[in-house]
């Protein structure tokens, strides 16, 4: 279960890494090359992101890398064959992360089987509610996949609770309300916030949305335990390229 490895992990580590990619961008190719750099600069776990036309979580950068893996032909059985691949040849774990069209085009029972057959511990879905979320959740249950659910600033403690009974692996803290990519102050106010999260479960926290650096990730240190980059690593290869990636990865720690 992939909520015991990371406690596992946990003991030795003060704080992990988990990073988040858009499948097909800029090319397949150039994916596989980012995700072996990532993994050899010790990321812990990554999020595997699934375009779609209407990311509706994500800021310009992410949203850009969306388009143009889609422009470049990125399909969903595209993304379940290279993940394939990845999860055969790097020993760490991996989510899919999309939006619900994707599971309710593709049918949740064949997307979630699937992601049992090629070795994916879990997925990321922002637009589904446990509510509903029934058949997602049953077929993830079934299959012994983790379903993570996500706490916002706004969410109050008991709507964190009822939430965080679905969750499974651990709980997905967005650092501020929007979208991804923009500015997060790291502050006391996120002391409080996480605390909160921190009282409504026993799973470990993730925090996302505008970590940026190593600074951030000192700050999470004890009020988080897993950091998560996307958009700004998504941004560096916009403008750096896919070499940027591991040594940017390795600065972090």
């Amino acid at each position: 279960m992939l909520e015991s490895y990371l406690k596992k992990i946990l003991e030795k580590k003060k704080i992990l890494l988990m990073t988040h990619i858009v499948l097909g961008y800029p090319s397949f190719e150039d994916s596989y090359k980012i995700i072996a750099e990532m993994v050899k600069a010790g990321v812990d776990l990554m999020e595997l992101q699934i375009p779609f036309s209407e990311p509706i979580a994500d800021g310009p950068v992410i949203l850009h890398a969306n388009q143009k893996a889609l422009e470049g032909g990125s399909t969903v059985q595209k993304c379940f064959d290279f993940a394939d691949k990845v999860t055969s040849d790097f020993n760490i774990p991996f989510l899919f992360m999309s939006y619900y069209n994707i599971l309710f085009k593709y049918k949740v029972d064949r997307f979630v089987n699937e992601m049992a057959e090629i070795g994916i511990k879990g997925a990321i879905v922002p637009d589904l509610p446990p509510e509903e979320g029934k058949e997602y959740i049953n077929a993830m249950t079934e299959k012994n996949l983790t379903p993570i659910f996500i706490f916002s600033p706004a969410t109050t403690s008991e709507r964190m609770k009822y939430i965080a009974s679905h969750g499974k692996g651990f709980i997905y803290c967005v650092a501020r309300k929007g979208v991804t990519g923009a500015n997060t102050t790291f502050t006391n106010q996120l002391d409080d916030y996480l605390s909160l999260c921190r009282k409504a479960t026993d799973l470990p926290l993730a925090l996302g949305f505008g970590v940026k650096n190593k600074a951030d990730i000192d700050f999470l240190k004890g009020k988080a335990d897993i950091a998560v980059l996307g958009s700004q690593t998504i941004r560096l290869i916009k403008e750096q390229g896919v070499n940027a990636v591991g040594g940017f990865i390795k600065s972090l720690r």
